[in-house]
């Protein structure tokens, strides 16, 4: 199998993120090792910002594949994802008209292959290898994951004008979910499963290492343990890892050495995104951060 070669071992996996800055933690590694050797989608499901999209992309360019991204949302549907018929194209094909045709030549010749719009999947499964991403499933709704289901099973597309697509190589597919909703089971079992957490202390400094080379260790040692325990409030929006660099970055851009009040005023902005988080965490003047420095 293509994939096969490509993923000698979890290991090997492993190195090949890490040299696209990617650091990942074992279970993923694993978890897409075996989604490409059995042949299976791998679902990815944990809090906003702990790395799900980021590990397809990662994938992708880590292996020299090309990605090709459906972002979810309510409403969506085969159109949208799959394909879809030039119907402007199609009217003007009428009006031109062939007088020597058949109705029933004319009708097939209607949904032929230039008429045909290739959304994500359909494109996925004509141009894989790819790595194919389905982003925020649970976004969409019951009706869109049944499409979705039929597609995933067995890697076809069924056209009633057209005919069954099915791709020479199957995408390697990353179907990634923030729990805003439950998915059907149905398409749960289709898939290999990965809780992603956020990363532990040990792993985020190793992230801000590999991302912000010149950020000096101390302040990184001040920046992960209020982000670790900002993770343990009860916020509205927990900090991820995008707002870890972030806030490492500015603080960086500040030229700040260690994490003090006036640069945490200064820059919450940037690791947490709702005022009533910001609010909480400043009500008792960052004592609930419990960070010697910023007593200071």
């Amino acid at each position: 199998m293509f994939y096969k070669q490509l993923f000698q071992s979890p290991q090997h996996l492993a190195a090949k993120l890490e040299e696209v800055d990617y650091i990942s933690a074992d279970g993923a590694a694993i978890a897409c090792f075996l989604g490409a050797s059995l042949n299976r989608p791998l679902y990815l499901e944990g809090e906003p910002g702990v790395g799900k999209t980021a590990l397809a992309f990662a994938v992708a360019r880590a292996f020299d594949l090309p990605l090709i991204r459906l972002q979810c949302y309510e409403g969506i549907d085969v159109t949208q994802a799959i394909y879809d018929w030039d119907f402007r194209r199609q009217l003007l094909f009428v009006r031109a008209g062939q007088d020597n045709d058949t109705q029933s030549s004319r009708h097939n010749a209607l949904y032929d292959e230039q008429f045909l719009v290739a959304r994500p999947i359909l494109r996925a499964f004509r141009e894989s290898p790819v790595v194919l991403l389905i982003d925020e499933i649970d976004r969409a709704d019951d009706e869109f994951e049944a499409y979705l289901l039929e597609a995933l099973s067995d890697f076809s597309i069924t056209i009633p004008e057209y005919g069954t697509i099915r791709p020479k190589v199957p995408p390697l597919v990353f179907l990634t979910s923030n729990r805003t909703r439950e998915v059907h089971e149905a398409l749960k079992r289709r898939c290999l499963f990965h809780w992603m957490e956020h990363p532990t202390r040990d792993h985020e400094m190793a992230i801000l290492e590999r991302k912000l080379p010149g950020l000096q260790e101390s302040l990184a040692q001040d920046l992960v343990s209020v982000v670790q325990r900002l993770r343990a409030l009860e916020l509205a929006k927990a900090p991820g890892i995008a707002e870890t660099l972030d806030w490492g970055a500015a603080l960086q851009a500040l030229g700040s050495e260690r994490l003090d009040k006036d640069a945490l005023d200064a820059t919450l902005g940037t690791i947490l995104k709702y005022h009533e988080d910001q609010v909480q965490v400043r009500r008792d003047d960052y004592a609930s951060l419990d960070l010697p420095a910023l007593t200071r």
